[in-house]
């Protein structure tokens, strides 16, 4: 029988008029690995921050096992100046540091009284290896300088001490609010392995997908003051969460066709009313409530209209940009392509977000030619963030903006219509902004980018404090956009839903292509030997339209492997096809997308969903013909 470990009974928290949460109950045993998900906005922080005893509750109890050692993660943690990073670790009390600090004053104390005692309790701990475990944590998390003062860290290196804080303390329960986010990749991989190692049990909020499908047995999710529990991983989640939401949908439906015919019974004369029987009426309310609920609909379409974008996008020639010993571009080179979707990973400054700026002209090269096509128009999400007047309602934001947003098929929605699609109901438009959650404030950002109608979008972490269901619309709308994106994340699953190459920056201007998404990547590069053995590129090869000419590419056998001959050049015949392979693929993939969307309307004939369905089959098929000849084409330098 699993231990309860936390139990938490009918919890309200409000404030003032807004109610976060109201009556919820669940409880965490022994061993469960649980993934809180919810919409921004619906409490997620001030209910890890409740149960950790920082915040008050209204109403409602939270009991934890007698003698549980617990470690929370806060999403925004902070620390007094002057500590440094060392110090930061055993600034927070633990039972181990308690321990330290009782056998430090037992030593100081004459007669030692109890020292065999704490002797013991020391060995039992492993608290003599404390601080030598706290190092090994911190370097895991690529924090090497201790005496680094915490006032000069960066959010992401803070929130790295305050990870290995929390961790080194060894808890029966560790409580995570966003532990992925500010991390890099390789961190958040390493974080996952010490996760799913570990004996601990764990409640966590994050967005990252592929984290809770492969840490978390189990998925709590908070829904209209609601709590539903899943007993799996996100997997699991997902297809269960959808059986529910239909089986919702279709008991509304039911409610409402049978309320049509109770409401008007209640709309007949009094005197004939009052003698029918009392649950009648009783019942015909709770009917009322079931049948004005909205019918949940996640899955949001947006036939998004993006501005004109000509066959120039843009070219990078020779671009170099240092800072002090620090490299960020070497030489750089690069042709972008129309509607090319391309993904940015790499750690923590290699300069990745420096990259962006260099190419909005926000930072100027040291050398090098940038050239922008004139049709481009840039939309840029950015990690800072958009500042916005607090006091304006949110419906005024996006009017500030454009009253009317242009959608394919000519249609048109307006500024409250394209947030409702971003998850902003018409109550929450008319609210201030300074009632709006971090993450709420991030989709705001995030509509005002996309509402100014860009053809080449630019995002820089557009995953940091959006919730999984702003992600999905996010996703189904970066899909349907016939333009450009660049997007830097370490979110796994996004990427691979979004890109389909990528550029590695691996520091010191070493920038690589891989064609392929994150996951293709990660396989690559683990079956692949390591650099002593060849299995990077060690020079540096020239491509064409589409790659990066500062670098190899990734897969090894595509040039500049150490004692092969570089490859020819491509011929003219080549070039020609190559142009024309291109154009091919643009012709095809709007073809697709206009068959797809006439395949959604539902006003189709039997004929004409067959006919088109067959060419849609064609069109998959021969895409994928040109798609492999555009790739072994983009393999010869120009």
């Amino acid at each position: 029988m699993l231990i309860p470990y936390l139990q938490v009974d009918g919890l309200t928290k409000s404030f003032g008029d807004l109610v976060l949460f109201e009556g919820i109950s669940f409880g965490v045993a022994q061993g469960q690995r649980v993934g809180l998900i919810a919409r921004n906005g619906a409490g997620k922080s001030t209910l890890l921050d409740v149960l950790a005893g920082i915040e008050g509750h209204d109403s409602g109890s939270i009991v934890y096992k007698n003698d549980l050692r617990v470690g929370y993660l806060r999403q925004r943690p902070t620390y007094p100046a002057g500590l440094t990073v060392l110090e930061a670790c055993f600034h927070e009390t633990n039972d181990t540091l308690q321990l330290i600090r009782e056998y430090e004053q037992c030593l100081d104390t004459p007669g030692t009284p109890n020292l065999d005692t704490l002797l013991d309790r020391m060995e039992h701990a492993d608290a003599w290896n404390y601080e030598q475990r706290a190092k090994q944590i911190l370097t895991s998390l690529h924090i090497t300088d201790y005496a680094q003062r915490v006032e000069t860290l960066s959010g992401g290196q803070l929130k790295r001490v305050a990870l290995a804080n929390v961790l080194i303390g060894n808890p029966d329960m560790l409580i995570l609010d966003e532990p992925t986010n500010h991390l890099d990749l390789p961190l958040i991989e390493w974080l996952e392995d010490y996760l799913t190692r570990s004996t601990a049990t764990l409640l966590m909020v994050t967005h990252d997908r592929y984290f809770l499908d492969n840490v978390c047995n189990e998925i709590i999710e908070i829904d209209d003051h609601t709590v539903y529990s899943y007993k799996g991983n996100y997997s699991y989640y997902l297809e269960k969460r959808q059986e529910r939401i239909e089986a919702r949908n279709t008991e509304i439906i039911r409610a409402n066709n049978l309320y049509r015919t109770e409401l008007e019974w209640m709309r007949r004369m009094p005197q004939a009313r009052g003698h029918k029987a009392r649950y009648r009426e009783e019942a015909f309310y709770e009917l009322e409530k079931v049948a004005k609920q909205r019918i949940a609909n996640d899955r949001v379409q947006l036939g998004v209209k993006a501005s004109y974008i000509g066959s120039k996008i843009f070219e990078a020639d020779e671009l170099s940009l240092r800072f002090g010993d620090r490299c960020i571009l070497d030489k750089f080179s690069y042709t972008f392509s129309r509607y090319e979707k391309l993904g940015i990973v790499g750690d923590n400054g290699t300069g990745k977000s420096t990259f962006l700026k260099v190419l909005l002209g926000e930072q100027a090269p040291d050398s090098g030619r940038l050239d922008i096509g004139d049709t481009v128009r840039f939309g840029y999400y950015s990690q800072e963030g958009l500042q916005f007047d607090t006091q304006m309602k949110v419906i005024d934001v996006a009017r500030e903006i454009a009253e009317v947003i242009p959608m394919a098929g000519g249609k048109q929605l307006t500024a409250s219509q394209f947030l409702q699609h971003f998850l902003f109901p018409p109550e929450k438009q008319h609210s201030y902004v300074y009632k709006l959650s971090g993450g709420e404030c991030r989709r705001l950002y995030l509509c005002t980018v996309l509402m100014r109608n860009p053809n080449f979008l630019i995002l820089d972490e557009p995953t940091n404090d959006l919730d999984i269901l702003t992600l999905q619309v996010l996703e189904e709308y970066l899909r349907d956009f016939a333009g450009c994106v660049i997007v830097v994340s370490h979110d796994r699953y996004f990427m691979d839903k979004i890109v389909d190459h990528l550029l590695v920056f691996n520091g010191q201007g070493d920038i690589r292509d891989f064609p392929g998404n994150y996951t293709q990547y990660r396989e690559w590069k683990e079956a692949s030997p390591s650099p002593s053995q060849g299995g990077e590129p060690k020079e540096k090869v020239k491509k064409g339209t589409g790659t990066a000419m500062s670098a190899g590419s990734l897969p090894s056998g595509e040039g500049g492997e150490r004692g092969r001959p570089s490859p020819k050049k491509k011929s003219f015949k080549e070039r020609r096809e190559f142009a024309e392979v291109e154009q091919c693929i643009a012709a095809l993939e709007e073809e697709k997308a206009t068959i797809e969307a006439a395949l959604c309307t539902g006003t189709l004939s039997a004929d004409e969903l067959t006919a088109k369905s067959i060419r849609l089959s064609a069109i998959n098929d021969e895409l994928d013909e040109k798609m492999m000849r555009w790739l072994e084409l983009s393999e010869i330098p120009d």
